[in-house]
């Protein structure tokens, strides 16, 4: 068990965009978007905890490099009255990709989102029979194109 050997790799412009799905009670959000959570705005909170995700991933995947990010962008959509859809697009110069941050990202903001509206998800047992996190996937990934920047 190790860690790949990217020594020898060239340091190019990486970006990767990931994205996931969360189901929620279409009273949830609708309280979402009303601005009626108790705890906050979820996409607040769950923006700043995908930022850091991301950052602190090698902390997380033991096998992952220690990459230095330049840009982390979080977005959020309503698909419909049940779904969010969260995207995360992360850049770096590196000698190995960011495909494993964009995940994390993706992940935690998800996470999070479930952990500031669960109160509203659970039903009369307190399980959450309606709530479920699905699709998260690498949706676009780059190396070593850079639109209008020059290493």
């Amino acid at each position: 068990m190790s860690m790949i050997d990217i020594t020898e790799k060239p340091v190019v412009f990486r970006e990767s965009s990931a994205k996931g799905r969360i189901r929620l009670r279409p009273e949830t959000v609708k309280r979402i978007l009303e601005g009626k959570i108790e705890k906050g705005d979820p996409f607040s909170v769950a923006k700043i905890a995908a930022i850091l995700g991301a950052k602190n991933t090698v902390t997380l995947m033991p096998m992952c490099h220690q990459i230095p990010l330049t840009n982390v962008n979080i977005d959020f959509k309503v698909v419909d009255e049940r779904t969010i859809e969260v995207v995360s697009t992360v850049k770096a110069i590196a000698q190995t990709g960011v495909e494993m941050e964009a995940l994390t990202a993706v992940s935690i903001a998800l996470l999070n989102i479930w952990d500031m509206t669960k109160m509203y998800e659970k039903d009369e047992e307190g399980q959450y029979p309606e709530t479920a996190i699905s699709d998260i996937m690498v949706i676009k990934k780059v190396k070593g194109k850079r639109n209008e920047q020059n290493l």
